[in-house]
């Protein structure tokens, strides 16, 4: 797949590109992604602030806790309310909502987390990176993804 990509909300109000291949796509099974979503888990792409551009529209955002005490800014549309990507302790990387996607297929989980609370009938694939918890980043992500990760941390 080549990018940018674009994504957007149901109506469409908030539309935005990602100029870059996310740096890491995860499955969070944690019960916080759970409740948040009302579903048994939220697929994220993470990505730089810096490459992701808004198109239309102006998000609004909410601060929801989270179980680091941190809290969390979701990102959403201020009419058809669809949450498009949140933010956590760090304002340098976004964690956009995959099926807010134009081409959602294109982001697949690199690995499951939080596996520990997942629901019982969700079935991982055979081979899939799995973590019952949070996962080893160094372990985990392409070296690419962690040199980008290192530049933008020098950043903050």
């Amino acid at each position: 797949m080549s990018y940018p990509v674009e994504g957007h909300c149901d109506c469409k109000a908030v539309r935005y590109r990602m100029l870059a291949k996310p740096m890491f796509v995860h499955c969070c099974h944690c019960r916080w992604c759970q409740r948040e979503t009302g579903s048994a888990f939220v697929l994220n792409a993470l990505i730089e602030t810096d490459r992701l551009e808004v198109l239309a529209g102006a998000p609004d955002v909410v601060v929801t806790p989270s179980e680091s005490g941190r809290g969390q800014h979701i990102s959403r549309c201020p009419i058809c309310k669809i949450a498009v990507w949140s933010m956590y302790s760090l304002p340098t990387v976004r964690f956009v909502r995959v099926g807010t996607l134009v081409d959602p297929d294109i982001a697949p989980p690199e690995i499951h987390i939080f596996t520990a609370s997942k629901q019982p009938w969700v079935v991982i694939p055979p081979g899939m990176p799995s973590a019952p918890e949070y996962y080893d980043r160094e372990k985990y992500w392409p070296r690419e993804s962690l040199e980008r990760r290192k530049a933008f941390l020098r950043n903050c």
